[in-house]
């Protein structure tokens, strides 16, 4: 049985999943998979429900009790460091009327007790607390068996928190496959590792939450257009086509991918996106392997997706006309809220040990290029309602949009150092391909 027959509603999303499958095969896709009711409760139950899905980073929880409510689809969950300081993720319901046990988004407690009847729980999700338990439970309620809910799977890689809510989940290790290599380029920098710096940023827009995705796993030919003004204003570099030149970079299988960019032809750049000396000596120091150094060393800015709604941007870039270009990294989560509709949450991360100076020139790069009101960031939210407007149409069911970059003309580097398949040149379509493969793949599981 397929899951057209499974689906809860059976309507015309059914149908919209069987013309994407026939049309990703060539290299196309039916405009309206960006807002459609049935896609998206089908993305809850067969992806979010299923994936591993990234939470937070442990520099967000640094102390004993220190906690972040953080969400995976609908769901809420309470992500603490205990009193043992182990890292934790309760589900944000009272286990007697399910009331959400914690309103604050942030915050340190070492217990959290229910606004509608007092059911209070230790930061461990042990319930220790029922007000007139002995009048009303005749004391045998079993406060054991009535604990918070842990979230069913929970691990971390090189700081990055990720859960998942399917038991039957594999491993992290096995989810991530070979993007923990890229990975290591941005959270191995020092030994001392990434923090995040201030809350994070947090927004909604009226745009599908693939859009997001879809960006940043591989579209670096956007850039040549939506940013233009951002080359004309000395924000970006000259060459309007600056983020061609690079190496386009998927996991087959997986979902994820990447843009690694260099320098243009003739346009100097600093090595090692123009990270200060001490940052340099260190990743030199920290890399796992001779490989990742010589990645590093010709990037400049670098564009990714961890399948399916987390995505990274390590940039060198100009906060305004005046100032040099500072590089900046960025961890962002495309949310879903509804069809057509999602909430982007959006961290400023750094190396620890970095100098003081550099960290505060690199948080206001992000503020005034990628932050909340942040220059690109503006760009790229406009495109991002205007294709989930046109897709909530009847005319969006017959459109086909194309995903035939580099299909034809373009073959792998046989000479990329990393895992993954490689292509010489970062305008092409292989990695959102490979994402929408593994999207459909999840769909029809």
């Amino acid at each position: 049985m397929t899951i057209y027959a499974q689906s809860r509603s059976g309507g015309e999303g059914t149908h919209l999943l069987e013309e994407a499958r026939r049309q990703l095969a060539v290299g196309e896709l039916p405009g309206a998979i960006y807002h459609d009711p049935e896609i998206f409760e089908l993305e809850m139950e067969k992806i979010f429900a299923r994936a591993w899905v990234y939470l937070a980073h442990e520099s967000e929880i640094p102390n004993v009790g220190d906690y972040v409510v953080r969400y995976i689809g609908r769901d809420s969950f309470v992500l603490i460091r205990d009193e043992n300081g182990n890292v934790r993720a309760h589900f944000n319901m009272c286990r007697h009327r399910g009331m959400q046990v914690c309103r604050s988004e942030m915050g340190n407690a070492s217990h959290f007790r229910c606004p509608y009847h007092g059911w209070t729980y230790r930061n461990d999700g042990t319930l220790v607390g029922v007000p007139a338990g002995k009048e009303a439970y005749g004391d045998r309620l079993n406060k054991e068996a009535w604990g918070l809910i842990p979230i069913p799977r929970l691990d971390q890689y090189n700081g990055m928190i990720f859960g998942s809510l399917d038991p039957k989940a594999p491993s992290l290790d096995e989810w991530l496959g070979d993007m923990k290599w890229y990975l290591d380029l941005f959270t191995r920098r020092s030994a001392a590792g990434l923090e995040v710096i201030g809350a994070p940023h947090r927004w909604m827009i009226d745009a599908d939450w693939k859009l997001g995705a879809d960006n940043f796993v591989g579209d670096a030919y956007h850039t040549l257009m939506t940013h233009r003004s951002m080359v004309e204003l000395g924000l970006a570099p000259p060459d309007p086509q600056f983020a061609m030149y690079g190496e386009h970079v998927h996991i087959p299988g997986k979902g994820h991918g990447l843009g690694m960019i260099g320098a243009p032809p003739n346009i100097p750049l600093p090595p090692f996106w123009g990270y200060p000396e001490e940052i340099v000596r260190s990743l030199k120091e920290n890399y796992p392997s001779e490989a990742h150094v010589r990645v590093a060393e010709k990037l400049n800015f670098v564009h990714g997706t961890v399948f399916p709604n987390l995505s990274i941007l390590n940039v060198m870039i100009g906060r305004d006309h005046v100032h040099p270009p500072t590089p900046m990294l960025t961890f962002r989560l495309w949310h879903p809220i509804a069809p057509g509709k999602m909430e982007v949450w959006s961290w400023f991360l750094v190396e620890k040990d970095a100098p003081e100076w550099f960290k505060e020139q690199s948080r206001l790069t992000y503020l005034r290029t990628f932050g909340t009101s942040g220059v690109f960031e503006q760009d790229d939210a406009e495109m991002w309602r205007g294709i989930t407007r046109a897709a909530g149409g009847e005319m969006a069911r017959r459109n086909r949009m194309n995903y035939q970059m580099g299909m034809d003309h373009l073959a792998p580097d046989p000479n990329w150092p990393g895992p993954g398949v490689a292509y010489p040149l970062d305008y092409a379509e292989a990695n959102q391909r490979n994402f929408y493969a593994r999207w459909l793949e999840m769909l029809e599981a």
